[in-house]
């Protein structure tokens, strides 16, 4: 899957049992030809995705396409593509709770 797919992938990856309270917004923008800007939202327990940015977001995420697909397939230390700016996180706190939400790609 490309950066594209993996975004809209993440309602299917949610995990079972979230705190139907959470209502959280993130922004994705993601550049290069598998990207695109998307606003996810995790409310009542589930996930949409949809294209453009939406809403106030509780976090916005930059990155290349390359470099969000390796992070989230592990090729590349997520934490590193952060701290080292090629993944661009303007919350982190919130970030964790979003990765700590979401079964990793297989």
């Amino acid at each position: 899957m490309n950066a594209s797919e993996l975004i809209q992938s993440l309602p299917s990856r949610l995990k079972p049992g979230i705190d139907p309270s959470l209502d959280f917004v993130y922004h994705f923008r993601i550049a290069g030809e598998h990207g695109g800007d998307f606003t996810v939202r995790v409310k009542n327990g589930a996930c949409t995705v949809e294209p453009g940015l939406a809403d106030e977001p509780k976090c916005v995420v930059q990155a290349k396409d390359s470099d969000y697909e390796d992070a989230e397939y592990g090729r590349t230390n997520a934490q590193m593509a952060v701290l080292f700016g090629k993944i661009k996180v303007s919350n982190i706190g919130s970030m964790l709770k979003f990765v700590e939400m979401f079964e990793r790609v297989v």
